[in-house]
């Protein structure tokens, strides 16, 4: 019921109480019944008075049917036989438990996520669903399980994605499940990420040499690229000078002489030749 008539009711219950209070006084007969009827009144029309905070909602239930919600913050009346519950629509945060899942790639992994989420739609919460804090907790996990399912823990290739190097597009996939789960309880997720990611225990050892193993070809591949890109310049700058003439077979010794010294890992010993190129 809205602010504006409460003060009229509590005038009105006022009044009734000071004209009882007031005949008494003046010895003015009353029927016993006004005696009884009053008090009982009063007390029944102040039972309809209740507080709602803010971020939070009353929703009224009228012998088991649903009379509304009153989520403006502030003092207010209603009919004082509706039951109300208290349902706070404030901001809040889940995180879930470490799950065990296998990734797209069949390893089995670690991941937990964080939810943020409030309610919106009081109704909903409170009759569609048993307990909504249960409901978002199992499907919110339900979600980061079929998730974790869609994607590799980490692609070796930049044309797939994956749930390490993809945090931001896995994290706007998952908000986008994990609000299609909850809509039918009124709750609105307001942002989803992962907390935690690894393998599980058994691979992950097995794991890290790959990923160093990984990231060696890669390095290597860039070294060959930039070691035949500066013997390519070597060449054409010996020949465009006109400093040495080589013919195919010395200058396949150069650039095989050149790879070596630049790809080596080690470094390298010179030779000091004291004859001639052909020597």
């Amino acid at each position: 019921m809205p602010a504006g008539p409460q003060p009229i009711l509590i005038l009105a219950v006022a009044a009734g109480t000071w004209r009882l209070i007031a005949a008494a006084q003046l010895g003015e007969p009353l029927p016993v019944s006004s005696w009884v009827l009053v008090p009982v009144v009063v007390s029944v029309m102040f039972a309809g008075f209740f507080t709602v905070y803010p971020n939070e909602a009353q929703v009224l239930t009228l012998f088991g049917k649903y009379s509304g919600s009153v989520k403006r913050a502030g003092f207010h009346w209603a009919n004082p036989f509706l039951a109300k519950q208290r349902i706070s629509q404030r901001i809040r945060n889940f995180e879930s438990s470490q799950i065990k899942v296998n990734d797209h790639e069949g390893n089995p992994i670690e991941i937990a996520a964080v939810v943020v989420w409030r309610v919106v739609e009081t109704a909903e919460a409170s009759f569609e669903v048993g307990n909504y804090e249960h409901y978002v907790k199992v499907q919110s996990e339900a979600a980061v399980r079929n998730l974790a399912a869609q994607y590799p823990y980490d692609a070796f290739s930049e044309d797939h994605k994956s749930l390490r190097a993809n945090t931001v597009e896995v994290a706007a996939q998952l908000q986008v499940e994990v609000q299609d789960r909850l809509a039918k309880a009124g709750v609105e997720v307001l942002e989803t990420r992962i907390n935690h990611l690894a393998y599980a225990p058994e691979i992950a050892a097995a794991m890290l040499q790959r990923q160093q193993a990984g990231a060696i070809i890669a390095a290597r591949q860039r070294i060959v690229e930039g070691a035949v890109g500066m013997v390519e310049m070597a060449v054409e700058m010996l020949s465009g000078r006109d400093i040495v003439k080589l013919d195919d077979e010395r200058k396949a010794a150069m650039v095989s002489n050149l790879l070596v010294v630049l790809c080596g890992d080690r470094n390298t010993q010179p030779v000091i030749n004291t004859g001639t190129i052909y020597h």
